[in-house]
């Protein structure tokens, strides 16, 4: 069986994602700071009959990440395709964010990505492997009070392509998935603040289904980067 490995992966487009993997019949890592909805999530997940291995870690830790995702992978299962799902955001203008807010916004946003990719990628070179980076349509575009969130995500979409330049030679892909608003809980976050119609942004189940569409692609092609928006066009 195929192997993912998510981060974020106890709710929002993290658990919706595990949940149609597993339906699909992969089997599953996963990554996400509460272990409590982890042993949940992984005590649904086995009901599709596929192995599950979890970890709990804080991202906005620098230092727990690599002895964390080391010791995941030291037991049965080795990923295929490592999908970088975890984020934040905060609202606010630019030059009045506090300093430790600009820094953990880097350290999950961007720094943590890197952070998984140099752990997890040297394992993915013997067979080949696909890294999927879950970014926004902010990452292209400038919203004010969303400044941070901008800089964090256009910065990850760069990343991935220098990745996928650099990683070729080993067989291995990287690409995005950018998306409009989706309605998750990272609305309900004290760092946000915000007025959108929830009921006009993309689900979660969505955002997993494309997901999907990415890591199920033949390793003879690559698709560079997904966009999905709302329909309504809602931030």
């Amino acid at each position: 069986m195929p192997t993912a490995l998510i981060t974020g992966a106890s709710r929002g487009i993290g658990e919706a994602t595990a949940k149609l993997f597993a339906k699909a019949g992969w089997d599953l890592l996963l990554i996400a700071r509460t272990e409590r909805s982890l042993d949940s999530l992984a005590a649904e997940l086995v009901q599709s009959g596929i192995t599950v291995r979890y970890k709990s870690l804080d991202l906005s830790d620098s230092a727990s990440i690599k002895p964390g995702v080391q010791e995941l992978l030291a037991q049965d299962l080795c990923p295929s395709v490592l999908i970088n799902n975890a984020g934040v955001a905060w609202t606010g203008e630019l030059l009045s964010m506090p300093l430790e807010e600009w820094q953990w916004l880097l350290q999950m946003n961007l720094t943590s990505v890197f952070q998984m990719c140099a752990v997890v990628v040297p394992h993915m070179r013997e067979k080949g492997g696909l890294v999927i980076n879950v970014s926004s349509h902010a990452a292209n575009n400038a919203f004010p009070q969303w400044a941070g969130y901008c800089v964090t995500k256009s910065a990850l979409s760069t990343f991935t392509k220098c990745l996928a330049v650099e990683e070729r030679k080993n067989s291995i892909r990287a690409c995005t998935l950018t998306l409009g608003s989706v309605n998750t809980t990272l609305w309900d976050a004290d760092s946000v603040q915000s007025n959108f119609d929830r009921n006009s942004m993309l689900s979660a189940g969505q955002a997993a289904s494309a997901l999907l569409y990415l890591a199920e692609q033949p390793s003879s092609q690559i698709i560079e980067d997904i966009t999905l928006m709302p329909a309504h066009g809602a931030f």
